[in-house]
């Protein structure tokens, strides 16, 4: 199956460290989704859910990821990434078939 999104290595190492020191339950997992609309796009979400019926399960990166089906075409090629500064620290979504914006 094809997976749609890469998580690189920063953010493979945040994910599981959220996992052992935050008790997430062992039957939940990665889910990585898109919000909203409207005037300001999309918006991109990462949480830790139970799967649902129409969700689809990948492993990346040593990591189960749910991605709800209707989700799937825009987030197929993302990159998740996670960056820390010193003024703020998350996650960020990649789109590497969009040039950079200088200010990344």
């Amino acid at each position: 199956m094809l997976v749609p999104i890469t998580i690189t290595e920063k953010a493979e190492a945040e994910i599981k460290n959220i996992i052992a020191h935050k008790n997430i339950p062992q039957e939940y997992h990665l889910r990585v989704g898109v919000k909203g609309g409207g005037c300001g796009g999309m918006s991109y979400a990462l949480g830790f859910d139970k799967p649902k019926e129409d969700d689809q399960l990948f492993e990346i990166a040593g990591i189960p990821v749910l991605i709800e089906k209707r989700h799937f075409m825009f987030l197929m090629g993302m990159q998740i990434d996670f960056f820390e500064g010193d003024e703020a620290r998350g996650f960020t979504f990649i789109n590497p078939d969009l040039p950079k914006r200088h200010d990344q």
